[in-house]
């Protein structure tokens, strides 16, 4: 399974620990490292960065870590990468496969999150998002959390920072399609940001977006000094 990780934008809230987010160190180990180790032992076996800010040291880093751990990661750049985190992903669109996992440079999963999620059965043009259904997960930042809505069949009906009502979080790894891609196009096309949430509530309003659960299981954002301070703590 392919994974496609979005790692081009700047990451002010942790540029006193690292110029470069992806490369912040949890306990010796840069961030985007942990990331791919976690996906890799949950069933991924190539990877597709998208780079942006920092792109040349990024792409340094990630070519000595494929021949260091004997990986599959390949690398494209983002020339739009000061706009909307869906701009990538649409920058990658020439190298997809028909089904990827995406996620995100900066948030920590626990690698069954991505056993499972590659296993749950889906249309072709769906995308299923991994959501934490805990609304009282201390490790959330309110403030910062994309929220989701969902029906009582896991149809995703809504899903925006600061959506009131909001029964699920956005983990931030998706079970996609090129699906997602083209309503990302098709959100900048009628003058819209071109965020992954603006291309997911597209594919919702036609259906094309479902909810997985991951009960119990650890995931962490870390997007500031708070956050990474939780994952040297929680991830030694």
């Amino acid at each position: 399974m392919q994974g496609l990780i979005v790692a081009a934008g700047q990451g002010v809230r942790l540029r006193d620990i690292a110029p470069s987010k992806p490369l912040a160190a949890v306990n010796g180990v840069p961030l985007i490292e942990r990331v791919i180790d976690n996906a890799h032992a949950g069933g991924i076996d190539e990877f597709l960065v998208v780079t942006g800010y920092e792109g040349q040291r990024l792409e340094t880093f990630l070519k000595r870590l494929a021949a260091r751990k004997r990986l599959r990661i390949a690398t494209t750049r983002n020339p739009a990468w000061k706009q909307a985190n869906g701009h990538s992903v649409v920058a990658a669109e020439p190298y997809l496969d028909e089904r990827f996992v995406l996620m995100m440079a900066d948030h920590l999963v626990d690698p069954s999150i991505f056993v499972d999620l590659t296993a749950e059965p889906a249309a072709p043009d769906e995308v299923v998002l991994a959501v934490d259904r805990r609304l009282d997960n201390p490790l959330v930042d309110l403030a910062d959390v994309t929220r989701v809505r969902t029906d009582p069949e896991g149809r995703i009906l809504a899903i925006a920072k600061f959506l009131e009502p909001y029964d699920a979080f956005d983990t931030g790894v998706f079970l996609a399609s090129r699906a997602l891609p083209a309503a990302i196009r098709d959100d900048v096309g009628a003058g819209g940001t071109g965020g992954i949430s603006e291309g997911m509530r597209r594919l919702a309003a036609a259906g094309l977006a479902r909810a997985f659960d991951i009960g119990d299981r650890f995931w962490l954002d870390v997007d500031d000094s708070v956050a990474h301070g939780h994952a040297e703590r929680l991830r030694a």
